[in-house]
């Protein structure tokens, strides 16, 4: 039994169809991401699925009961789920301790403390009980918001790109810290991000979402090595990407040959190659080991990797447009190495291409 299913859900606002026939489900103790550009639906359907919208179609289950299918909804405090929201949203007039207990409604005063301190010291806030929101810390803030979710004991956990306030080192402290706490609970989690890497650091499965409608569902490294379309493959980062034809079964481009399999002679298609597919080889000779040559333009470190801008020369119907508006003559390709690897302007590199890193897409499904 899931903890969460949508099951055919759409929504409107006015002529703006937001949500387009969402299938989804969320087993118990999984964290499913909600990931997609700002306008594609996600937060709404967090919002449909804790009752803060009136579903308009489809059927909104929870444990396997029906809480909501266009004719009758469950409000969001009968929904057994708890909510955090980006803002926090935490009530200033009341200490953390109150906050947290705030909606313990059902229980004794002495159960309602008691379980409003274990949400506290699950959360490493078991301290700060009797201090209030404005004496604290951003990060701070999130736990206790965390901790006041968690109090009621939902079967359902929903955050609404709940690290979007913190800056960078923050964020990922307290991300780290939040997947921890959920898994230890136990809920099932449903997040809504923009931001890739996050998804895939805090995800089980991640739901990729564009204009309202699901464009892929699965793990990160599904996601991530086997895109089912250019959108897909690109919405994780940076992509160097150009038009090819096809030629008996592969593409040759001016970085190398790749396999087009299922693609028939003469078809049209974009090839996108991740900056990390592109393995660059310093001390080979022109033309060594039969590797095509790119020249650097500049090399950057960015900490744990370092990003090599490229000039590669390609021959005539080695790839026929580069994706940053360049032509095959005078392509502009990406590259990205692990560690500190920065070599000098205008030195002449071999490459070589991982498979794994490079799509094949038909031409008309370019994003």
């Amino acid at each position: 039994m899931t903890a969460l299913t949508l099951d055919h859900v759409s929504h409107a606002y006015g002529r703006t169809l937001a949500v387009d026939d969402l299938l989804l489900d969320v087993a118990p103790g999984e964290l499913v991401c909600l990931l997609g550009p700002s306008g594609c639906g996600k937060t709404t359907v967090l919002r449909l699925a804790a009752g803060l919208e009136r579903l308009q179609q489809g059927r909104v289950l929870l444990g396997g009961a029906v809480v909501a299918d266009g004719k009758t909804s469950l409000p969001p405090e009968r929904r057994s789920v708890g909510l955090v929201f980006q803002d926090y949203a935490l009530f200033p007039h009341l200490s953390v301790l109150q906050n947290v207990s705030f909606g313990l409604l059902q229980i004794s005063p002495q159960e309602r403390e008691a379980r409003a301190r274990e949400a506290l010291r699950l959360v490493g806030m078991g301290d700060y009980a009797a201090a209030f929101p404005h004496m604290l810390s951003g990060g701070q803030q999130q736990r206790v918001a965390l901790a006041r979710a968690l109090s009621p004991q939902p079967r359902l956990m929903l955050l609404d790109e709940p690290f979007s306030g913190l800056d960078t080192a923050l964020r990922n402290e307290v991300r780290d810290e939040a997947l921890h706490i959920l898994k230890s609970h136990g809920a099932a989690s449903l997040m809504v991000t923009h931001d890739p890497e996050e998804a895939m650091f805090m995800a089980d499965r991640i739901a990729l979402m564009r204009a309202g409608r699901l464009a892929q569902i699965g793990t990160p490294t599904e996601l991530y090595f086997q895109p089912k379309s250019a959108f897909a493959a690109s919405f994780f980062g940076d992509i160097n990407r150009f038009e090819a034809t096809v030629r008996q079964g592969r593409v040759t481009t001016p970085v190398g040959e790749i396999r087009a399999a299922g693609y028939g002679d003469g078809a049209r298609v974009e090839v996108l190659i991740r900056p990390e597919g592109l393995q660059l080889h310093s001390g080979l000779a022109e033309g060594g080991g039969g590797l095509p040559m790119v020249e650097v333009l500049e090399s950057r470190l960015l900490g744990r990797s370092s990003l090599i801008h490229l000039t590669a020369h390609g021959a005539a119907g080695s790839g026929e447009q580069a994706g940053k508006g360049q032509n095959a003559a005078d392509m502009h390709l990406h590259a990205r190495a692990p560690g500190h690897f920065l070599p000098g302007v205008r030195e002449r590199l071999a490459v070589s291409l991982d498979p794994k890193q490079t799509f094949v897409f038909p031409l008309q499904a370019a994003e």
